[in-house]
């Protein structure tokens, strides 16, 4: 079993950047793909990124290619949200996740274990 936790969220600008982390615990990290969610209030959540257990492999939704970039480091436990040219749209609640596969997915319905989240929200 794995325990994540996000931090990096906060109130950002439009046009702003941040990078949201999610620290997981045990020495298994390396052998789950991982994936980024988020969930604006009143609305269902949805995929914004995953990547394979090696990093090899990385996916995101239309809405934030260009923009955000999935990355990890498995020596240090971590996985990593990226996220350039903010939007207000962006606002919502985000989530880490992870896959007892190295497969990657942006369908969040295959993943095993989350994060509590982390606030990000972004000004006009």
């Amino acid at each position: 079993q794995v325990q994540l936790v996000e931090s990096g969220g906060g109130l950002v600008q439009a046009g702003g950047s941040l990078r949201l982390s999610c620290a997981a615990s045990g020495r298994t990290f390396s052998m789950y793909a991982m994936g980024w969610f988020r969930q604006a209030p009143g609305k269902e959540r949805e995929s914004v990124a995953a990547i394979s257990w090696s990093g090899g492999s990385t996916y995101y939704v239309d809405s934030v290619n260009g923009r955000f970039a999935i990355s990890r480091d498995n020596d240090k436990n971590t996985l990593y949200l990226q996220m350039n040219s903010l939007k207000p749209e962006d606002t919502a609640v985000y989530y880490c996740a992870a896959r007892r596969t190295h497969i990657a997915t942006l369908d969040p319905d295959r993943y095993d274990y989350w994060g509590q989240g982390t606030q990000v929200t972004v000004s006009s």
